[in-house]
């Protein structure tokens, strides 16, 4: 597991890393077009790409299931764990809770990592998680839920759900399913693949841009709280029904990765169209970026076999 981790760690690491310095020296709109970049057309022609090399046999349609199952029992545990509290939490940091309880950075972290750690040929597994689930959870039960407990109008909720059907990685997706099998010339293949790991490692870069433009770590007890539902609970009880239910093997691997990331930066972008508790969201996007370091070669010796 060492041989697995040490380069696996070393390109999280070294791309964060980078990415933090180089959000501190360079104007903050730079971030912003590379995010606008890779969510426009770094990250979909890199799902083409790997969906070429993917299997899509299998039960992959257990991901999407999972994702959703995932979510609400977040949802659940959270409610039970604010219920329990003997301090009052006002409607706002209730709403930041839930969001970041349940919602996952499936995308720009979880993609590097199942690809790292598992290869290609699950990687429709991570994606059928993460566009089927993640994102489609975000931007419509996500959204209710921030609507409900923020500050904004029906005008931002509508915004948000249409981004949803704007985003370009589900269009990506049935384009990339739809032509998987149409044979390209070899010189194509080669620079699709290459172009595909460059988006990887700009999105881990990015990822490090924008926590180094994050500066508070306050709520620390409630976003301690908030990650053990959504990176560790959550995870380890659905992990262990998967093998009850005969998904082993990487493809449960791959999904329990998925459920164990931490929280995604959609959850920011809704907690301020909303008007949520943001230092709640800021915190718990941060701890957890630095969680998945320690959580990581838990889920591989529980499910790596």
């Amino acid at each position: 597991m060492i041989e697995q981790l040490l380069p696996l760690y070393a390109k999280l690491i070294s791309g964060v890393l980078l990415g933090w310095y180089l959000g501190k020296k360079l104007p903050a709109k730079i971030p912003f077009l590379i995010g606008k970049s890779l969510f426009w057309v770094g990250i979909p022609i890199s799902i083409i790409a790997f969906l070429r090399g993917a299997e899509l046999t299998g039960k992959i349609w257990i991901a999407p299931i999972i994702a959703w199952v995932a979510m609400l029992l977040g949802i659940l545990a959270s409610f039970l764990f604010i219920k329990r509290q003997k301090m009052e939490l006002n409607k706002t940091s209730q709403g930041s809770f839930l969001l970041t309880s349940m919602i996952g950075n499936t995308g720009y972290l979880g993609y590097p990592i199942i690809l790292a750690v598992v290869g290609e040929k699950y990687f429709a597994y991570a994606l059928f998680y993460d566009i089927l689930g993640s994102m489609l959870g975000a931007y419509s039960l996500g959204v209710f839920i921030a609507a409900y407990f923020g500050n904004e109008g029906e005008e931002s909720t509508l915004k948000l759900v249409l981004t949803m059907f704007q985003n370009p990685t589900l269009w990506a997706l049935f384009f990339g399913l739809s032509f998987k099998s149409y044979p390209l010339p070899q010189l194509l293949e080669t620079f699709l693949n290459n172009f595909a790991w460059g988006m990887i490692a700009l999105a881990l870069m990015l990822i490090g841009m924008r926590l180094s433009q994050i500066k508070s770590w306050s709520n620390l007890r409630l976003s301690s709280a908030s990650l053990a539902i959504k990176m560790l609970i959550i995870p380890l009880i659905l992990g262990l029904i998967l093998g009850l239910i005969g998904i082993t093997d990487k493809p449960q691997l791959v999904i329990v990765l998925q459920m164990a990331m931490p929280p995604a930066f959609a959850t920011l972008v809704i907690t301020e169209a909303f008007n949520l508790d943001k230092e709640l969201t800021v915190t718990s996007l941060a701890l957890g970026s630095l969680l998945i370091l320690l959580t990581l070669p838990f889920w591989l010796l529980l499910f790596g076999n």
